[in-house]
């Protein structure tokens, strides 16, 4: 499966014997691709640069609730209080982090991708329909055209953990079977909830890119149901550098009330975070070296919060960020880890692209899309005994 985690400076690559040549060959497509807005020499030193300022992470955990601004979620009437007051008081969080599309499924592509969204994914994909480019690919490496699923051309996050020797899963609540996705141009199936099943295939960004889903064997060891999530949380060397986790439609706050009749919202999101956050924050691999970041894909209305930050452009596929105006509104994230301060707030603005460039930076990685552009990434504001160990 899936390839053990080490120190950020001395992980063992892993790749299945089934596809390592293809997944070789497509990051070479893609170096040769991107090779021209890279940076080239210039970056490279500006990558190591940063991360040299960065403390030493070596396993990220990415959990997104859904369709909650910042005071719904954050305020003093939070409906989460374990959320908003027991794990808020563990580590810092960012008042000013806001989503960057409306509706979902651009916002999650955005943290690992740097893709700007188009119509298509403006309106959570209700076909799964292949990406048709249009024209050449524009600055910030955006891709021109509109469609679902992206080309194999088209680098990831994942890919360049791969690249790095690094490692990483998706964990999904309620997904059936590993990599679990609609037919290429076949209506979604896994769209909104039933009492059997409420796995979301559009808060499942891993299986928008061809990149992954062209390989199923290679895609069915990376993304797994959330059950997975337990065992490889047991062992520093089972934990993986980047775990990006999504509750079910009834535990991401998403549906206020559960297909399966039971509560939803951020009550059932609270009693979620209650299971997991523990399992999470007293696993060998986060005492050790590890950042666990909570924030949502968007604000929860689309007339009220379209507010955007750090930036952020419409891009070449869509007329404006979001639906409804600039970005997916303010949100906030909390940030847990060793290196972060305890019980403190962080005012700088942050949105989605900067949660990509954030990770980037933490593994010496070059910034992808809209990664590039952000004004700030995560640092002296968030982390803390940099040098220290914890």
């Amino acid at each position: 499966m899936g390839s053990p985690a080490g120190s950020r400076h001395g992980r063992t690559a892993y790749l299945g014997v089934a596809v390592a040549t293809a997944l070789v060959l497509a990051v070479a497509v893609a170096v040769v691709r991107y090779a021209g807005s890279s940076g080239g020499e210039a970056g490279a030193r500006q990558t190591s640069a940063r991360t040299a300022s960065l403390p030493p992470i070596g396993h990220v955990f990415v959990i997104n609730i859904e369709n909650k601004g910042f005071p719904a979620t954050w305020g003093k009437h939070s409906a989460a209080p374990y959320l908003a007051r027991t794990l808020r008081a563990k580590g810092t969080l960012l008042t000013q982090y806001y989503g960057t599309a409306h509706h979902s499924l651009g916002n999650y592509l955005a943290q690992i991708s740097g893709q700007g969204p188009d119509r298509a994914t403006q309106q959570d994909c209700a076909v799964y329909t292949r990406f048709k480019e249009t024209g050449r690919v524009r600055k910030p490496q955006q891709v021109v055209g509109n469609g679902c699923v992206y080309p194999a051309t088209v680098n990831t996050l994942p890919r360049q953990l791969d690249a790095a020797g690094l490692s990483w899963r998706g964990y999904m609540q309620d997904m059936a079977t590993s990599c679990q996705h609609s037919k290429l141009g076949a209506r979604e199936r896994w769209s909104s909830a039933t009492a059997r099943e409420q796995y979301a295939t559009r808060h499942n960004p891993f299986v928008y890119f061809r990149s992954i889903t062209s390989h199923p064997s290679y895609c069915k060891a990376h993304d797994k149901p959330l059950s997975a999530l337990g065992h490889d949380l047991e062992r520093v060397r089972t934990t993986r550098t980047l775990s990006y986790i999504s509750p079910d439609l009834c535990h991401d706050a998403h549906d206020a009330r559960c297909a399966d009749g039971g509560p939803g919202g951020l009550r059932a999101a609270n009693r979620w975070f209650r299971t997991w956050a523990p399992k999470i924050l007293r696993s060998p691999a986060f005492k050790k070296d590890g950042l666990l970041v909570i924030t949502a894909d968007e604000s929860e209305s689309v007339q009220r919060d379209s507010r955007g930050c750090c930036g952020e452009g419409p891009g070449p596929n869509a007329r404006r960020p979001g639906i409804g105006g600039m970005g997916g509104g303010r949100i906030g994230a909390l940030l847990i880890s060793p290196y972060v301060a305890s019980g403190h707030r962080s005012p700088t603005p942050y949105n989605h692209y900067a949660l990509l460039g954030s990770i980037e930076d933490l593994f010496g990685l070059s910034r992808l899309g809209y990664a590039r552009t952000v004004t700030h990434a995560f640092g002296s504001d968030v982390y803390t005994g940099s040098t220290a160990r914890p």
